[in-house]
């Protein structure tokens, strides 16, 4: 029998999840993340889900991978030495950045530094205008002098960008080969290759982040085939990225810029892929891990899509305190506030959760690995949320007195009122539930979005835990918590499409529509995105079309999607639609203009199916211990989530339990089980019922306020 197995793995912050899908069975792990050595953590994984799966090696087909390696190599400045080469008199483009104040009314302002110092943005005599055309010829006896120069300060790695590079990358190639054949060891990232788009601080600085994850990445990817290869794991092997599509490992060593945000682009895809199948029309997705949580908007099963992304931001939530790159990119927000974020009091009083995170060593008190400070891992475990014992499968068990001291150590003994560890966790909880919540309204409002009367869908193995709570502050319909929702992002990888976008710019007004250009630039990018797709997909592709267009003389750009065949008043009116979208109206009278293109060839999201497994089975019984509200005990009932059959519901204080993360179901709220075997949880009609929970084995559906159709339970018995 031929190999059918897909293996999905997610390295994250604190955890690498692992999942295997053969023959239509799923099985999935999550063991430590292995920092120093992160494919240590991913040989872990697989060896372990093989054996749970009771397969081999060669039952492996394909291997998925997403990693947050390049962006903590980013944040953490743990990156190759890299230089800068680029035009004459341009050498503090990076430093001068956007020449404004992000945080107008902060004195002690601050963005984080360049990859690159300044000594190390070496220059040549060159220059291109607009049109590509050559102004001053490139002086090639200047970028030998360069190259002496990166021989002496022993440069690993360096970007070539040159002023309007991107309308004609000759000089960069130039210089590329003369870099090459002096130091063949050499590893050289062109601005025109990695960006080729208008404005030369995000291309420039687009280009060094490439430059400076480069060395690491390719060493990472290489020791990491070699390694399943010798465990024989013989098969193609693909990259998630940031943008939602999965690409070959040669192009993610060539521009692992594109992996930044590949892990969160797992979950978002996943979310984006339920909504389509049951009928949810607009969602948000919620992906809550060890280290960070990340919210993404999606409409009519699409998640929102950009080509802006800052990296290591000094301001939460302020755009333009972090390094820029222009890359294809889900968008979402994502802060700091993962089980493993930290809480501390600050001089005011007041208690702060986050950015800072325990990681996965030490990782939270609670996991007795040397963490000392108290995170929302140690507060969901004094407030019953986790199963001390069962935690990650039994592997990891938990220290509640560990987690206690933490707690009342560095909170209860700042603040007086909170001197009992249970209040101590319960504020915690709220802090972080809150900034999740203020950050999910402040992205919904910068795309013109309402949150009220969404459909939250969640992942990761805090999300579920906190779902209910984040619900009830944004004013959310229902959450639904997919199979498998803890390692959520690892499922995504298994219905992404294998994809890769393209981008060139070339200027063109609305009222100059030249149908000749189009043809051109789409055929130019149709031939690159082909090269990169069909070296791993075979069968149908699909297209699709981007301009990035704005009112002449505006600042910034709004994407419009484009049909196969435009013309400039089609152009026109899904231009004004977008617009009116996100602004509210439109500027009648005012030309439009077009600065960059886009082009993605992909091929379908793979086929994974949404049948339910075998639910109902009988199970261990589980200890009716108590969810704690602040210091008050609330009687809980807590079931297996294999226990409920397809149709069952159960009325809160409840949790349901699973290997890698557990569904809170506070007082008022009901969950149900929907027949793909997803949870459904809403407030009850009439919220308020006291007391233990109880199971309701029929007639779930009548007590949820009109779900769509496919999400609707079963008319079926719940089984004992």
């Amino acid at each position: 029998m031929s190999a059918s197995g897909r293996l999905a793995v997610d390295i994250g912050g604190t955890f690498t999840d692992v999942v295997l899908d053969l023959r239509g069975t799923r099985t999935t792990t999550k063991v430590l993340t292995t920092s120093d050595a992160p494919a240590d953590g991913v040989l872990m994984g697989l060896e372990r889900v093989l054996a749970l799966a009771g397969a081999t090696p060669a039952d492996v087909a394909v291997v998925l991978h997403g990693t947050t390696l390049a962006t903590n190599a980013l944040i953490e400045r743990r990156g190759a030495k890299t230089a800068l080469v680029t035009t004459e008199g341009h050498r503090d483009v990076l430093e001068m950045a956007f020449e404004n104040r992000f945080e107008q009314y902060d004195i002690n302002i601050g963005r984080p530094a360049p990859l690159v110092p300044r000594h190390l943005r070496l220059t040549v005599p060159e220059r291109m205008n607009a049109a590509g055309e050559t102004l001053v010829p490139l002086d090639v006896d200047a970028v030998r002098d360069v190259a002496r120069v990166l021989a002496r300060e022993e440069v690993e790695s360096v970007a070539v960008g040159f002023l309007h590079g991107y309308a004609n990358p000759e000089h960069e190639l130039r210089t590329r080969d003369e870099l090459t054949r002096t130091l063949p060891g050499l590893s050289i990232t062109l601005a025109s290759g990695v960006c080729p788009e208008i404005r030369e601080f995000e291309r420039f600085s687009t280009a060094c982040a490439n430059a400076y994850v480069r060395p690491l990445m390719s060493r990472y990817l290489k020791d990491l085939e070699d390694r399943l290869a010798a465990l024989g794991v013989n098969c193609p092997f693909l990259m998630m990225t940031s943008g939602g599509g999965l690409t070959s490992v040669a192009s993610a060593r060539e521009y692992p810029i594109r992996l930044v945000e590949s892990g969160p682009a797992g979950g978002a895809i996943l979310a984006a892929h339920m909504a389509r199948e049951l009928g949810v029309h607009r969602a948000v997705s919620f992906d809550m891990g060890g280290t960070t949580a990340k919210i993404c908007l999606i409409d009519d099963g699409e998640p929102l899509l950009s080509r802006s992304f800052e990296v290591d931001r000094s301001y939460r939530f302020k755009r333009g305190s972090g390094l820029p790159v222009r890359i294809p990119v889900i968008e979402m927000v994502e802060i700091g506030a993962g089980g493993g974020s930290i809480a501390s009091v600050d001089g005011l009083g007041r208690i702060q959760v986050g950015p800072e995170s325990a990681g996965s060593m030490p990782g939270p008190a609670s996991y007795g690995r040397g963490g000392e400070h108290p995170t929302v891992t140690d507060a969901d475990l004094l407030l019953g949320r986790l199963d001390a014992e069962g935690f990650a499968g039994g592997r990891l068990p938990l220290d509640e007195g560990a987690a206690r001291k933490a707690l009342a150590d560095d909170v209860g003994r700042r603040i007086p009122e909170l001197a009992d560890p249970r209040q101590s966790a319960h504020a915690v909880s709220e802090v972080v539930d809150e900034n999740m919540a203020a950050a999910a309204r402040a992205h919904a409002s910068e795309w013109g979005k309402d949150l009220t009367g969404r459909t939250l869908i969640v992942m990761g193995g805090a999300a579920p835990l906190h779902a209910a709570r984040l619900m009830q502050k944004l004013d959310i319909d229902a959450v639904l918590v997919p199979r498998d929702a803890g390692v959520g992002s690892a499922v995504g990888f298994l219905v992404a499409p294998i994809s890769y976008e393209v981008v060139r710019s070339r200027y063109m007004r609305l009222s100059e529509f030249r149908s000749g250009l189009v043809d051109e630039v789409m055929a130019d990018m149709r031939a690159e995105a082909l090269g990169v797709v069909g070296e791993v997909a075979t069968g149908e592709l699909r297209e699709r079309r981007r301009a990035y267009m704005r009112y002449v003389g505006q600042g910034y750009e709004i994407a419009v999607a484009l049909a196969a065949n435009v013309d400039g008043e089609s152009m026109r009116e899904a231009f004004e639609a977008g617009y009116r979208e996100l602004y509210g109206r439109i500027i009648p009278g005012l030309d439009a203009e077009v600065l960059s293109w886009t082009l993605t060839l992909e091929t379908p999201p793979h086929d994974a199916a949404l049948a339910a497994p075998e639910l109902g089975r009988v199970q261990k019984a589980l200890s009716a211990a108590p969810l704690f509200d602040g210091a008050r005990a609330v009687p809980a009932v807590r079931r297996e989530r294999d226990s409920l059959a397809v149709g069952a519901s159960l009325s809160g204080p409840a949790a349901i339990v699973e290997e890698q993360t557990t569904v809170v179901v506070p007082e008022g709220f009901v969950v149900s089980v929907t027949e793909h075997g997803h949870l459904l949880m809403r407030r009850q009609a009439a919220a308020g019922a006291a007391g233990a929970a109880t199971e309701d084995r029929s007639g779930a559906a009548s007590r949820l306020r009109s779900p769509p159709a496919r999400l609707q339970p079963r008319a079926e018995t719940a089984r004992p």
